[in-house]
C-alpha cells in the first residue's frame, strides 16, 4: 500500500510539473512570467528557494530552445541583433547569478508589479508605426538596448520571474520592433542568458534534475506552440493578450 502511494504521488507530481511546464511555456514566449508559475509550485513541493531558482533555469533552457526553433520555422529570425544583444545579457546574468538573494522579498515583489503595471500601460500609448529591423533600427538604439538588455540580465540572472516584460519593453519601445518580432529576439536572448546563469547555480549544486527536465519537457512543448501561434496574431490582439496576463500576474506579486 505504501509503495503505490509513493507511485501515485510521484505521478502526480510528473504531471503537474508537466502542466505548469506547459502553461509557463506558453506565457514566457507570448510575454514573459512564466516563472512566477514555476517557482512557486517548485517551493511548494519542497524545494528550498535557492535551489528552486537554479532548478527553475532547466526549464526556461528548455522552453526557449523549442521557441527560438518555432520561430525560425515561422521565418522570424534575427541572429545578428539577437546575439549583440546576448552579449550583454551573459555579462549581466552571470553578476544577478553570483548575488546573494538579500533583497527584501516583499519590496521587490510590490515594485515589479507596480512596473508590470506601466508597461502594459505603455503599449496602448499611440505612437509611430512599427518599423522593420533592418531599416530602421539605428546606432543609437542599438547601443542603446545593448545596456538596457546588460541590465536585464543581471535582473534574469537574479530570479528571470518577469523578465520577458521588460524585452519586450524595450525592443517594441527603443528599437520601435512589432511585438511578434520581439518575441523572436526576446526567446533568443533569453536562452544564452540563461544557460550563463545555470551555470552558476550548477557549479554551487543548487538544480533538482528530476524536477527540472519534468519541468522543462512542458515547458518546451507550450514554447513551441506559443510561438507558432502567435505569429500571425495582429499586434493589438497581442497587447490584449499581454495586458491580461501582466494583470493577474502583478496582482499575484503584489498580494501573495
Amino acid at each position: 500500500m505504501i509503495i503505490v502511494i509513493y507511485i501515485y504521488m510521484e505521478i502526480n507530481e510528473i504531471i503537474l510539473l508537466f502542466l505548469c511546464g506547459l502553461l509557463s511555456g506558453a506565457i514566457n514566449t507570448i510575454a514573459g512570467g512564466g516563472s512566477l508559475i514555476t517557482l512557486p509550485i517548485l517551493i511548494f513541493m519542497g524545494l528550498p528557494p535557492t535551489i528552486a531558482n537554479g532548478t527553475n533555469r532547466v526549464q526556461l533552457i528548455f522552453q526557449n530552445i523549442s521557441a527560438v526553433y518555432g520561430f525560425k520555422t515561422k521565418g522570424i529570425s534575427y541572429f545578428k541583433f539577437s546575439s549583440w544583444l546576448s552579449l550583454s545579457s551573459i555579462i549581466g546574468a552571470i553578476v544577478g547569478a553570483t548575488i546573494a538573494v538579500n533583497f527584501p522579498e516583499e519590496l521587490f515583489k510590490k515594485l515589479l508589479s507596480i512596473i508590470m503595471i506601466l508597461v502594459m500601460f505603455s503599449f496602448f500609448i499611440k505612437e509611430k508605426k512599427n518599423k522593420t529591423l533592418e531599416k530602421e533600427n539605428t546606432i543609437k538604439n542599438k547601443i542603446l538596448s545593448f545596456f538596457l538588455f546588460f541590465l536585464v540580465g543581471i535582473y534574469g540572472g537574479f530570479i528571470h520571474a518577469g523578465v520577458g516584460f521588460f524585452m519586450i519593453l524595450i525592443l517594441s519601445k527603443v528599437n520601435e520592433l512589432k511585438i511578434s518580432h520581439s518575441n523572436s529576439i526576446k526567446v533568443f536572448v533569453a536562452l544564452i542568458f540563461s544557460i550563463s546563469a545555470f551555470l552558476i547555480f550548477l557549479f554551487d549544486d543548487k538544480v533538482n534534475w528530476i524536477y527540472g527536465i519534468n519541468l522543462g519537457i512542458g515547458s518546451a512543448l507550450g514554447g513551441w506552440a506559443a510561438s507558432r501561434w502567435s505569429y500571425n496574431k495582429s499586434d493589438l490582439t497581442m497587447k490584449i493578450i499581454l495586458s491580461i496576463i501582466i494583470m493577474v500576474m502583478s496582482i499575484n506579486l503584489w498580494f501573495f
